[in-house]
C-alpha cells in the first residue's frame, strides 16, 4: 500500500523541438504538465485557440461521420463486446491513415453532408404528409381551392366551427342573412370538429354573406392552391414518395462508406491527441528560442525519464523535491489483489496530504465482509467462475472494468468460503431434491454453524467482526501520529480510546445482558473485572481532560472532553451497524430456502422437475443480482463510514498525465 512520491520536473529546450519532445512525453505518459505557469517579459504562452478550433471541429466531424455510419451500417456486436476493450493498431497502420487524413475527411464530410439531406428530406416528407392530410376533408371539392367565383357569382370555400347538416346550414344563413334568397351551400365534409362547406352567391350579396358567414365562425383554409384538391394530394404524394426514393438511395450510398469505419476512427482519436497536445502547448510559456516544461512525475520514474529527455533531444531537465505546502497530484500502487479495490477507495477520495493509501488494508476486510453477506457457496462459486472466465477471455477490457471484475472475483471467493463454513449451497437445495424426489434425507454438514439456526450467535460474531474493523481504524490512525512523531495526540486520541473502549467490553461482557443476548457467558477473576472498570473510569477521565488539550480554559477544555466523550454513542451505533452481516446473510438463506420450496410444491413428478428446475433458475438468479447488489452497497458502507471514518478523510487530487487518450483504437509501438 503506497501512494507513489511526486518530484517535481522542470524542463528547458530548444522551440525547434518542442513537436517532438511534446509528442515524446504523450507517447510515455508519466508527466502531469501543469499549465498554471506565469508569464513575464521573456516567458509567453502561445494562442493555440485557432488550432484547438480546428482540430476539435474536425473530431467532432469525423465522431458524426461514425454515428452516421453506426445507424445505418450498425456494427454487429454481442452481448458482452464492451468486454472486448479497444481495437489495437500498428503505428505503421496508424501512419498510413494519417498521411491520408484529407482524403478521410472528405469522406467524413460527404457522409454529414448526406445526412443532413436526408434530415431535410424528411422534414419535407413530413411537411407533405402534413399538407396532404389538410387537405383530406376537401378531397370531394371539384374546383381549386382558391375558387373565387365568376364575374356573376362569389365562391366562399372553408370551415365552419360547428358540427352541421344542410338544413341547419341553410337555416343558419338565413337566420345571418336574410335579405339574401339567391345562394347555395353544399356541405364538403365534416369532422368531429367543425364542417367543410362551399358556398356561392351573387357578386352583389357577397359583402353580406361574407359578414354572415363569419358570425357563423366562417374561416378560410390555410392552403389555397390553383389544382383540384384530389389534384393537389396525388402531386403532394408522388412529390413524397420521391423524397423516400431519394432517402434509400443515400441510405445506399451512405452504407457503401462502411468500409473506411476504422479508417475514421483513427483519424477521430489522431485529432483528439492533437488538441490534447496543443492545449498543453497553449499553457507553456515560450521565448524565441526556447520553452518550458513545468510539472509532476512519479519519483520512481523519474530519473529513467530524464535519461531517456537527455539523451535523446537538446534540453535540461531539472528535479525538485515538491514543498510541504504544495499541492501534489496523487497515484496509488498496490499489488494486483489491493489494485482491484483502488476504485472503491477512488469514489471516497483519494489519500489527503499527510494521509496513507488504506486500500491494501481495506481490500482484505471488505474481501471478509462482502463474503459473509452473501454467504452462499454456490453463489460464490457462479460469481468467482463468471469473473475469471471474463477476465481470461477479454484480457485487453478497460483497466476499470478489469478491476471490478477482478474484485467481484476474489469476493466469489470469500463468498464461497463463508458459504462452507455456513452449509449454503443454493440455500438448503441438497436437503430439498433429496426429500422430494429421492425420498432420503441428505444434507451437506456445515465447518462452522448454521446462520439460520442460531442468529444471535451470527449476531455476536457480526458485532466482533465490526470491532475488529474498527479497531483497525483507529490502529491505522495511530500508524500515521507515530509516523510523524505526534506522540501525544497519539496516546490522547487513540490510546485513551482504546483504554476506555476495552474498559466498556470487558465490563459488558459477563454481564447477564449480554448472556441473555447471545446465550454465552463469561466469567472473569474478580482481578480482570476491577482492571476493566478502572481502564474505563481511567480512559472517561483522560479523554474529557485531553480531548480539548489545545484550549488554554480549562472549563471549556473539560466541556470539550465531555463532548467528545459522548462520541462513545457513535461507537456503540457504530458496532450496531455491522448487524447487516447477519441481516443480507439470514436473507439471502431465507429467500434461496423459500425458491427452493416453492419449486418443490409440484411434487416429484416430471411435471415436478421441470416446475422445479424453472423455479430454481429463475428465482436463485434473481436472488443472486439482488443480494450481490445488497452486499457490495452495504460493503462500501462499512468501509467508507464505520471504518474510514476512524481515520481517513480523503480529498487528494488524482495524478492526470499527459498522455495518449484515445477513444476508439489502442496503438500498439512496433518491436
Amino acid at each position: 500500500m503506497a501512494v507513489l512520491e511526486m518530484q517535481r520536473i522542470s524542463i528547458c529546450a530548444l522551440k525547434k523541438e518542442r513537436k517532438k519532445i511534446l509528442e515524446f512525453l504523450q507517447q510515455t505518459g508519466v508527466v502531469e504538465i501543469d499549465a498554471n505557469v506565469q508569464e513575464d517579459d521573456v516567458f509567453q504562452k502561445m494562442d493555440t485557440a485557432s488550432a484547438r478550433g480546428v482540430f476539435e471541429k474536425n473530431a467532432q466531424v469525423a465522431e458524426r461521420a461514425l454515428e452516421i455510419l453506426q445507424t445505418y451500417v450498425p456494427e454487429k456486436k454481442g452481448m458482452l463486446a464492451s468486454l472486448e476493450g479497444k481495437a489495437q493498431v500498428d503505428m505503421s497502420a496508424y501512419n498510413s491513415v494519417i498521411e491520408r487524413q484529407d482524403a478521410i475527411m472528405s469522406k467524413a464530410r460527404q457522409l454529414v453532408a448526406l445526412d443532413r439531406q436526408t434530415a431535410e428530406n424528411k422534414a419535407n416528407i413530413l411537411k407533405r404528409e402534413n399538407q396532404m392530410e389538410a387537405l383530406e376533408p376537401w378531397k370531394d371539392l371539384d374546383v381549386p381551392m382558391n375558387f373565387m367565383g365568376t364575374k356573376k357569382t362569389t365562391a366562399f370555400i372553408g370551415s365552419i366551427s360547428s358540427v352541421l347538416t344542410p338544413e341547419t346550414l341553410h337555416q343558419g344563413i338565413a337566420q345571418a342573412v336574410p335579405e339574401i334568397e339567391a345562394y347555395d351551400a353544399e356541405i364538403i365534409s365534416c369532422d368531429k370538429d367543425q364542417t367543410y362547406v362551399c358556398v356561392i352567391c351573387t357578386a352583389k350579396d357577397a359583402q353580406a354573406m361574407e359578414e354572415g358567414l363569419r358570425t357563423m365562425g366562417f374561416a378560410r383554409p390555410s392552403q389555397i392552391g390553383s389544382l383540384v384538391p384530389a389534384q393537389r394530394q396525388a402531386q403532394l404524394a408522388k412529390k413524397r414518395e420521391a423524397l423516400i426514393q431519394k432517402n434509400e438511395e443515400i441510405a445506399a450510398e451512405i452504407a457503401s462508406y462502411g468500409e473506411v469505419r476504422r479508417e475514421l476512427e483513427l483519424v477521430a482519436d489522431y485529432y483528439r491527441v492533437r488538441l490534447a497536445k496543443y492545449e498543453i502547448l497553449g499553457g507553456l510559456i515560450q521565448s524565441k528560442s526556447t520553452f518550458l516544461i513545468t510539472g509532476y512525475v512519479p519519483k520512481q520514474a523519474a530519473g529513467t525519464l530524464v535519461e531517456k529527455l537527455e539523451s535523446q533531444f537538446t534540453l535540461t531537465a531539472e528535479l525538485m523535491e515538491i514543498p510541504e505546502e504544495e499541492d501534489a497530484p496523487v497515484l496509488l500502487k498496490n499489488n494486483k489483489l489491493s489494485a482491484s479495490f483502488e476504485g472503491v477507495v477512488e469514489s471516497f477520495g483519494l489519500p489527503g496530504k499527510g494521509e496513507i493509501d488504506p486500500t491494501a488494508v481495506m481490500s482484505w476486510c471488505y474481501i471478509f465482509l462482502f463474503g459473509l453477506m452473501l454467504s452462499d457457496a454456490a453463489y460464490g462459486f457462479i460469481v468467482f467462475a463468471a469473473c475469471a472466465v471474463l477476465l481470461k477471455k477479454f484480457p485487453r477490457m478497460g483497466e476499470g472494468m478489469q478491476k471490478s471484475l477482478r474484485m467481484f472475483m476474489y469476493c466469489g471467493l470469500s463468498t464461497l468460503f463463508w458459504g462452507v463454513m455456513f452449509g449454503g449451497y443454493f440455500g438448503d437445495v441438497v436437503d430439498v431434491v433429496a426429500r422430494t424426489f429421492f425420498g432420503v434425507e441428505a444434507t451437506i454438514k456445515p465447518l462452522w454453524f448454521i446462520p439460520l439456526n442460531d442468529p444471535m450467535k451470527m449476531l455476536v460474531y457480526s458485532m466482533l467482526f465490526g470491532l475488529i474493523h474498527m479497531f483497525l481504524g483507529l490502529g491505522l490512525k495511530a500508524y500515521m501520529l507515530l509516523r510523524d512523531k505526534r506522540y501525544l495526540d497519539c496516546f490522547c486520541d487513540v490510546g485513551l480510546w482504546v483504554i476506555f473502549l476495552l474498559g466498556l467490553i470487558f465490563m459488558f461482557l459477563p454481564s447477564s445482558m449480554f448472556a441473555s443476548i447471545s446465550q454465552m457467558y463469561f466469567t472473569f477473576p474478580p482481578a480482570v473485572n476491577t482492571l476493566a472498570k478502572g481502564m474505563a473510569i481511567g480512559g472517561a477521565v483522560g479523554i474529557c481532560l485531553m480531548s480539548g488539550r489545545d484550549n488554554k480554559n480549562f472549563l471549556l477544555r473539560i466541556a470539550l472532553g465531555a463532548y467528545d466523550l459522548y462520541n462513545v454513542t457513535g461507537w456503540l451505533s457504530d458496532v450496531l451497524s455491522y448487524s447487516r452481516l447477519l441481516a443480507l446473510g439470514l436473507a439471502t438463506g431465507v429467500i434461496a430456502s423459500v425458491i427452493n420450496s416453492m419449486g418443490s410444491m409440484a411434487g416429484s413428478g416430471v411435471v415436478g422437475a421441470v416446475v422445479f428446475i424453472l423455479v430454481f433458475i429463475v428465482g436463485h438468479v434473481l436472488n443472486l443480482l439482488i443480494n450481490l447488489l445488497g452486499a457490495y452497497v452495504h460493503t462500501n458502507r462499512l468501509q467508507y463510514v464505520e471504518f474510514f471514518g476512524k481515520f481517513y478523510e480523503g480529498g487528494g487530487r488524482p495524478f492526470n498525465p499527459f498522455n495518449m487518450q484515445t477513444k476508439y483504437v489502442d496503438l500498439k509501438e512496433e518491436n
